[in-house]
């Protein structure tokens, strides 16, 4: 009889390390999916942060050859170029805040949701499911 007793606390104690490491492999693979769409943030806001740079150059062109034209002409060409040089600008300068905004969202690119996932569990287990 014993050795039925001892073979149901073996069973129950597998039963708990397989589920221990069911729960730490699910917590692994929510950091892990957790820091890759931070990283996709951080690499959005890059992208968005280059094609600011690439417009802004442009935009600076159009402003200096619109001044440019300026001094040579009277008003309509070089009114046209400093219109297109600006709304360049302007189109740069909403790229910079869409950047900003999605580096402040993707960092840290910290697994906060798995680490405090992780921290309920423990204590959860400590507390013996109470």
């Amino acid at each position: 009889m014993a050795a039925t007793k001892f073979n149901g606390v073996g069973w129950a104690a597998k039963e708990i390390v397989d589920r221990a490491r069911s729960i730490a492999r699910l917590e692994l693979e929510l950091g892990l999916v957790e820091v890759k769409r931070k990283l996709g943030r951080i690499a959005l806001g890059a992208g968005l942060g280059a094609g600011a740079a690439v417009v802004a150059l442009f935009g600076l062109g159009f402003l200096a050859a619109g001044a440019a034209a300026a001094l040579a002409l009277a008003l309509p060409v070089w009114a046209a170029l400093l219109v297109v040089g600006g709304v360049l600008v302007l189109v740069a300068a909403v790229l910079v805040l869409l950047a900003l905004s999605s580096f402040r969202a993707g960092t840290p690119p910290v697994p906060e949701q798995a680490i405090e996932e992780a921290r309920l569990t423990a204590q959860t287990l400590k507390s013996n499911g109470r």
